[in-house]
């Protein structure tokens, strides 16, 4: 993974106002690593190491170990997220203990200024917690046991959110998505479509929703994350004037699930 050291500011904004429309339960700073944990959710951004400052790279094996008794009393699998901010000897380090990378996930920005949005149904945002999270759960395929703590980690978001959600009165929700504002930048969140809906347009319809409010919010920049094998959505994302800002990858030990 490269990225230029001009583009580290762009970096770090996105990861901060990441961690905020993505809250964690629990947060601790080890140096400039922070230890994300979350008991209820098993949302990797939730439950991961990430290191904040390419020079941060002292007693790697020791904080990495310290970090695993964490996770472990979390009942976590141990994850590492790498982005252009970690430290290289820290990724030698995972390479010669035996990590493996396991999901590269692509982090895409467009200029909302000058976005020509196609004209599609518009749709007001909810701040019904609970009809968007069993909205999500519906359209993802998601255990319904997740429902309190996805409620918990959409309460906890401190920056104005948008909940979109398109239903069909008769076979219920089709789509979703979550839009944080955070000043002037909007994040996309959980845009999902339900498979019986794919293919009819209601990505595009419910994400222009979500852009055109942030917009008249005030918003001038979108960003979002989207895993690189999902190639209709990388398309999507593309065809309205996203693109890619930078790449990160999680990591794993061994071969553990």
């Amino acid at each position: 993974m490269t990225t230029s050291d001009g583009n580290l500011p762009l970096v770090r904004r996105l990861e901060a106002v990441g961690f905020r429309a993505w809250p964690a339960a629990s947060v601790q700073y080890d140096g400039s690593w922070q230890v994300r944990l979350t008991g209820g959710h098993p949302s990797k951004r939730l439950n991961c190491v990430v290191a904040l400052d390419p020079s941060d790279s002292r007693d790697i094996a020791i904080r990495l170990e310290k970090a695993e008794r964490k996770f472990v009393s979390y009942g976590r699998p141990m994850i590492v997220r790498e982005t252009p901010l970690t430290p290289k000897p820290m990724l030698e380090f995972l390479k010669s203990d035996g990590w493996t990378c396991f999901e590269e996930v692509v982090t895409m920005t467009v200029d909302l200024g000058g976005l020509a949005l196609p004209d599609t149904l518009d749709h007001l945002p909810s701040h019904d917690v609970g009809r968007f999270v069993d909205a999500d759960l519906v359209v993802n395929g998601s255990d319904v046991a997740l429902k309190p703590a996805l409620a918990e980690v959409v309460s906890a978001i401190k920056p104005p959110t948008g909940l979109f959600v398109i239903e069909d009165p008769e076979t219920g929700p089709e789509a979703v998505v979550l839009c944080v504002q955070d000043n002037d930048l909007a994040g996309i969140m959980s845009l999902a479509v339900v498979e019986r809906a794919r293919r009819q347009g209601l990505g595009v319809e419910i994400l222009s929703a979500a852009l055109r409010w942030a917009r008249m919010r005030g918003a001038r920049t979108a960003w979002l994350q989207v895993e690189t094998g999902n190639v209709a959505a990388l398309s999507l994302y593309a065809k309205l004037g996203f693109k890619e800002a930078y790449r990160y990858r999680y990591w794993r030990k061994g071969t553990q699930s």
